[in-house]
């Protein structure tokens, strides 16, 4: 949706140590983004964007986040794949910030997997909410997980939000991690680093870690929402190492 944008350290490593121990003047690539899985079966979002129209802050000096030059809009982005909206069986929310779950309204036959915690944040109510559980945990090294399709997992990784979750897609031997904002960009994974941005500092510390586990001993695409080596690392099944 968005492409060509920036954020600095400070902003992306700042989160435990202090925006103060970090340089404003190193920057890295960002962008915005969402993911889709066509199972044959079923049209899975992960995450949806902003709303229809939404315009994003202007570029500035000094800004710790630059999301870049508009590309498209969520739902004509979703068109040009070839999708209608009336096609989406479900769709699993990362969390609740805007540009993660401002398009939720525009899909009528969707099934809205959301963690507690961020549904009632949101007032978010009715049959399509389904209210994760995480009752088929533990997956791997995450304690509570729910499988929402055959290879499809909603897990629980609090933190970023009091609700925070993760989203794992197995195929043909490979783990793509759809993880929100566990960190904004994966330079930040790989230091082991902790955006300014969070609900409760200890979990993200705890998910975090669970994370660099995770795909330490498991060959994981990493799917970022806010740096083009996201849609990179899907293009090229190219898997994260530390």
């Amino acid at each position: 949706m968005f492409d060509g944008g920036f954020m600095n350290q400070q902003f992306a490593f700042g989160g435990e140590e202090g925006k103060d121990k970090f340089d404003e003047q190193i920057i890295y690539r960002s962008s915005l983004q969402n993911f889709l899985i066509d199972t044959d079966d079923e049209v899975i979002l992960v995450d949806t964007g902003f709303e229809n129209g939404y315009k994003g802050p202007a570029k500035r000096l000094g800004a710790p986040l630059y999301m870049g030059e508009k590309i498209n809009d969520y739902m004509i982005a979703l068109e040009e794949l070839g999708y209608t909206p009336d096609r989406v069986t479900k769709i699993l929310v990362t969390h609740k910030h805007p540009d993660h779950s401002g398009a939720l309204q525009y899909f009528p036959n969707a099934k809205i997997y959301i963690s507690p915690e961020d549904a009632d944040a949101m007032k978010l109510d009715g049959d399509n909410i389904v209210r994760a559980t995480y009752q088929d945990g533990p997956y791997h090294n995450f304690p509570g997980a729910q499988k929402v399709a055959e290879g499809i997992w909603f897990i629980a990784a609090k933190g970023h939000t009091y609700g925070n979750s993760i989203v794992i897609a197995e195929n043909e031997g490979l783990y793509y991690m759809f993880h929100g904002d566990v960190t904004y960009c994966d330079a930040a994974l790989k230091a082991n680093k902790l955006s300014v941005v969070f609900d409760d500092v200890k979990a993200a510390r705890e998910t975090l870690d669970r994370v660099r586990e995770f795909v330490k001993n498991n060959p994981t695409v990493y799917l970022s929402t806010h740096c083009p080596e996201g849609y990179e690392n899907l293009e090229l099944k190219r898997v994260i190492t530390l």
